[in-house]
């Protein structure tokens, strides 16, 4: 494949793309980090879109009161919606009603979830959003996932069919929806997986995962769990090194290289979305220094 990240463009042309990039930014954050939500609310435009995640280990209250939290605050909660932690369809129902009652809800992310066997009937994301329940609750825009680097248990073809298959039912539905991307240390297959997707007739916003500052032992540990490639040649690019994994790295690279190779004809509407492995209030303030420092 032709590495896309080579082509250089002028500085004002990247800067235009890098302001592009932090146009409609979003964050992640999960109910635990409610306290959190002032002082990011305080660093990032009023709109900003905020998931909240479904973890294990979190009440279905502790969710809703995070998203209600960040709607209050002016933000936009995109809440998660684990389909194979769902044990069933009156709990999915229970859930999307009382977000409902909280919050304006219009919009979630839906992901199959990291268990083997699925908790109840929902065996993907598909099986959720063909339930015909978002819909009922008013939801008119879904977040699906994207994995440029791949899943570690899914092969790439069951990915692209998948991504397909749910392009086709939330079309029929009437639904629109964005993909948000697993988070990398390398822009090159970012971009000939956007190509890719391009040259498959889809054209949705793509929300590309970023890691948020955080010290390299974590961002290591995130990308094992996550599958995402982290080969000694990209980790120098990145500024990761095994031999201090006490420092401390964000994602200025790899934004550099986005900027420098996206190219809206070939690679479509593309935003940032920032994965806070190194905690909300930080991530919040590094996104404010830089673009303070960069003017976009």
């Amino acid at each position: 494949m032709n590495a896309p990240a080579a082509i250089l463009r002028d500085s004002t042309d990247a800067h235009a793309m890098l302001a592009r990039l932090f146009d409609d930014a979003s964050l992640e954050m999960t109910a635990k980090d409610i306290e959190q939500i002032d002082a990011m609310a305080a660093r990032v435009p009023a709109g900003t879109m905020v998931s909240v995640t479904f973890l294990p280990g979190e009440s279905f209250a502790s969710r809703i009161d995070a998203a209600a939290a960040v709607h209050r605050r002016g933000l936009k909660p995109v809440p998660h919606l684990s389909a194979r932690r769902l044990t069933s369809a009156g709990e999915l129902e229970g859930f999307l009603d009382a977000l409902a009652e909280r919050i304006e809800l219009r919009q979630v992310f839906v992901v199959a979830g990291d268990l083997a066997e699925p908790a109840g009937p929902y065996h993907d994301a598909l099986a959720v959003i063909r339930s015909g329940l978002l819909e009922k609750y008013g939801v008119r825009h879904v977040g699906i996932a994207g994995y440029p680097q791949g899943h570690p248990g899914i092969d790439n073809a069951r990915l692209w069919r998948a991504l397909a298959d749910k392009d086709a039912e939330l079309t029929t539905r009437g639904l629109d929806y964005s993909i948000m991307t697993q988070f990398g240390f390398d822009a090159v297959p970012i971009l000939d997986w956007l190509a890719q997707l391009r040259a498959t007739g889809i054209d949705k916003t793509v929300r590309v995962g970023v890691a948020g500052p955080a010290s390299v032992k974590a961002l290591l540990r995130f990308a094992a769990r996550c599958g995402v490639g982290a080969s000694a040649k990209v980790m120098q690019k990145y500024g990761l090194s095994l031999t201090k994994l006490l420092g401390a790295a964000g994602p200025d690279p790899i934004l550099d290289e986005l900027a420098a190779g996206l190219d809206r004809h070939q690679h479509g509407d593309v935003s940032l979305h920032f994965y806070p492995f190194g905690g909300l209030t930080r991530t919040a303030d590094w996104i404010a220094a830089y673009r303070a420092a960069h003017r976009v």
